[in-house]
Order: C-alpha cells, then structure tokens, then sequence
C-alpha cells in the first residue's frame, strides 16, 4: 500500500488538526466531569472552576474540537479526491496555528478570568453568554477568518482537481457551514432576537450542514476501508443531502416553540423533524449492507482475510451509524413534539438527548477518521484491533451510554414532578430536583462519566502506539 501521507502536505496538516482536536476532547470530558461532579456535590472546587465556568468550557470544548476534527478529516481526504495536494497548503498551516493559538487564548480567559462587568468589554474580550458559541467578539472575527481560508483552501483545491460527488458536497456544505456562523453574530439588545439567530447557528449546524459532513464522510470511508461502489454510496449521499437539508431546515421549527415565533411553525418544525431519522436509518442500513455483500464476496472465494482494511476505524463509524439513529433519531424524535417539548425542554432528558446524539452522530465518526489518519501516517495496509482498541471503545461506549440512561431517569423525575405535576413552580423544581431518581441519576452520571474519562486515555494510548504494533498487514 503506497503511503500517500508521505506524498501530501494536506494529510500531515490533518494530523496537526486530529493531535488539536483529541487535546481539546480530553479538555471536554475533563471540565464535564467537573460539572457533572459538581452537580451532586456544589463546594467541588469552589470559586476554583465554578460551575457555570466549567460547563461553559465543557460545552465550547464540544463545539471546537469537532470543528477541528472536521477541518482535519477535509485536509485528510482531499488529496485522495481529488489526486491533487490541497491548492493553499502554506495558509492551511499558517491558518492552523492562529486558530489554535485564539482557542488557547479563549479557554485562559475562561479559566483565570471568568467573568466581567455586564458591558461591551466583557463582550468583546470575555465571552458573548451565547451557549455553545460563547466566543468573545474578536475571536468570533477570527474564526470567521479560519473558516473562509478553510472553504477558500477546499473550492480551490476542488475547482483544480478531480472532483467527486463527495467533494461536491463538502464544498456545498461548507460554505453553508461557514456562512451560518455569521448568524449568530448579529448584536442586538433584545434577547428575543439574538436567540433567534443564535438557534439558527447551533441547529442547522447540526441538524443540516453537520449531518451532510457525516454522510460525506461516511461515504468516503465506506469506499476506503471496505472497497464500496462509489455510485452506490454518492447515489446514498445525495438522497441524504435532500433530505437533510430539507428535514433539517424545516425541523428547526420544533424549536421555535421556546423563542416567540408564528404557532404554524410548531406542526411545521414537528413534522419535518420526524422525517430527519430516516437517513439516518438509510446510512445505516447501507453500511450492514455493504459490509455483508463485500465480505460475502470474499468468502465465496474461499478467503478467510475480512475485507476490512482498518478494523477500530470501520468500528466507530458503524457505531455512528447507531448513534446517530439512536442519539439523534430516537432520544431526539422522544421529545420534538411541541406537546410533549412544554414538559421536556430544559430538563435533564434533553441534556439525556444531547449527550447521545452529539457522541453518536459526530464524536463516532470523527474518531473513525483519526484512526484512518493513524494508518495512512504508518502505512498500513490492514490496521487490525490492538487490546487499548477494545478497551477504549468498550469504555467510551458505554460510558456515554450509561450517562445518557442516567440522565434519561433523571430526567423523567425532572419533567414529570416538576412540571407535570407541580405546574413548572419553584416549589416543583425543587421537589423535582429532591427525588429519589433524579438524585441517583445524578449519581450515576458521574460515575459514567468517570469511566468515559478513563477510556479517553486507552483511546489517547492506543491511537499513539497502535501504529507500531506488529500484528497489521503491511
């Protein structure tokens, strides 16, 4: 096997994005670990790392390090597209480090200063109070800049070489990525209006254009590690792209219930959020399907040899495809419809939502590409499990499973006796907040967590010696 990272700057620059991205992953469960500890025990590092610190860094960490992820996995598999090294590489890595350097600059301000007084200074060299995005304004330029030298770098590159269905795509895609950022920027006084916009950042970003990246990626994948027709998965790629954008956009609706908006786009955004499982199940059933037919063909032969040339990586990415049906169909779909989002909303059982839908349909995949990544550095022609492997997936898997069960019963508590019954009133939400479930559900989310944190460090063990290991093919 030809090792094209020795052949492409574009692919060693993906890897300086995976190496960022772990580092801030680790940062995330680390500062979630905090928060969830500090949930069920409030003196937990008192005015060290408040929670209102700690939750803001690990949810922002979430964000970036995603972000950076996918910015590596474009970097990795551009060349391969397109047959050509990515058109701008040197503002690629210049890019690179100004990004980083802003993201570590961002997280001490979080850390050493925290908070400040309720004006424009805060705002501007602080953080904005935006969830998820709390970025303050002169980083939120900054990173409008890295992203329109990432898309430049990606049509660029895409315009001069072959370019593929997948490609294609990410070039739709990412514009659209880049451009709704510039909607949470809009600075007004009324709330009404900045949450507005704000939904309009978070929500199609992950209900439109972050799905589309996942089925880009997905498809790439399928035809690197299994040898799937590329026909068949762009034909699967363009069916998501439609439905995605279509189901995603209008979806958004279920949302709006919260921020003031027409009641039409109550039934609108409910509808249309029910159609956004469904290529979700499609990716799913392509990949068992793909697997079943390639291996099958193999064993016809009378091989014995899988027809799997990167076994942790082929791993995460069907884990994607039940986590995003899980996580983001299933828990999502559990409480989308404004009926039953009055009681929901706000409580542990969306926290519940957001843990398995954000690890199922994007934390899998980007993994998958970081193992991808390590065997093309090691030029690796069949990348085998290693026991770091089995231990990392097992741990981080269940982890965030058992958090995510834990939150679920937390949040049944929550919204059953604290709103159902109590009417939303402070005396509910403490009764809610002193019931039996909801406190052990607390406590069993630490203690998951505990175990998604150690196998984050397999993960870290094996991602960094898996690739000496003498039991791959070469």
């Amino acid at each position: 096997m030809a090792n094209s990272y020795l052949k492409y700057e574009s692919k060693k620059l993906a890897t300086w994005y995976f190496t960022f991205a772990a580092i801030i992953f680790g940062a995330q469960l680390l500062f979630g670990l905090v928060a969830a500890i500090q949930y069920v025990m409030p003196s937990f590092m008192f005015e060290v790392v408040d929670f209102s610190v700690a939750r803001m860094i690990h949810i922002n960490a979430l964000v970036v390090w995603m972000v950076f992820a996918m910015f590596g996995s474009v970097y990795w598999l551009l060349p391969d597209e397109t047959g050509i090294e990515t058109v701008g590489i040197g503002l690629g890595k210049f890019l690179f480090w100004a990004f980083a350097a802003a993201i570590v600059v961002v997280v001490l301000v979080y850390l050493f200063i925290q908070v400040g007084p309720a004006d424009e200074t805060s705002i501007w060299f602080i953080h904005e109070g935006r969830e998820y995005i709390e970025a303050p304004r002169w980083a939120d330029f900054a990173i409008v800049v890295v992203a329109l030298g990432f898309v430049a770098n990606l049509y660029m590159t895409g315009m001069k070489g072959n370019r593929s269905g997948i490609v294609t795509v990410l070039m739709a895609d990412m514009i659209a990525f880049a451009g709704l950022y510039l909607a949470g920027m809009f600075w007004t006084d009324n709330i009404s209006i900045d949450q507005f916009w704000w939904w309009w950042v978070i929500h199609l970003w992950v209900e439109a254009t972050w799905e589309v990246f996942v089925g880009s990626i997905a498809a790439y994948g399928l035809i690197t590690m299994i040898g799937a027709h590329r026909k068949v998965v762009e034909m699967w790629l363009w069916i998501e792209v439609s439905m995605l954008f279509g189901s995603g956009i209008l979806g958004l609706g279920h949302h709006y219930f919260w921020i003031g908006t027409p009641e039409y786009w109550w039934e609108i955004g409910a509808l249309f959020s029910a159609l956004e499982p469904l290529p979700l199940v499609a990716m799913f059933i392509h990949v068992l399907y793909d697997w079943g037919k390639m291996q099958g063909q193999e064993d016809a032969k009378g091989l014995e040899q899988s027809v799997i040339t990167n076994k942790p990586a082929f791993t995460w990415f069907v884990l994607n495809a039940f986590g995003n049906f899980l996580g983001a169909g299933i828990w999502g779909f559990f409480h989308t419809l404004p009926q039953v989002n009055l009681y929901t909303h706000g409580t542990q059982f969306t926290s519940a939502h957001g843990h398995l839908a954000f690890f199922g349909a994007y934390a899998t995949i980007l993994i998958g590409m970081m193992y991808m990544a390590v065997q093309g550095k090691n030029g690796i022609k069949v990348m085998n499990n290693t026991k770091s492997t089995i231990w990392a997936t097992s741990m981080i898997v269940g982890g965030v499973l058992g958090m995510t069960m834990a939150l679920t019963v937390a949040g049944y508590a929550d919204f059953i006796v604290s709103r159902a019954q109590w009417g939303a009133t402070w005396e509910g939400y403490f009764a809610g907040q002193s019931t039996i479930w909801l406190i052990q559900g607390m406590n069993w989310r630490v203690i998951m967590g505990v175990i998604t944190f150690i196998g984050f460090f397999f993960l870290v063990k094996d991602l960094l010696s898996i690739g000496k290991a003498a039991h791959h093919v070469r």
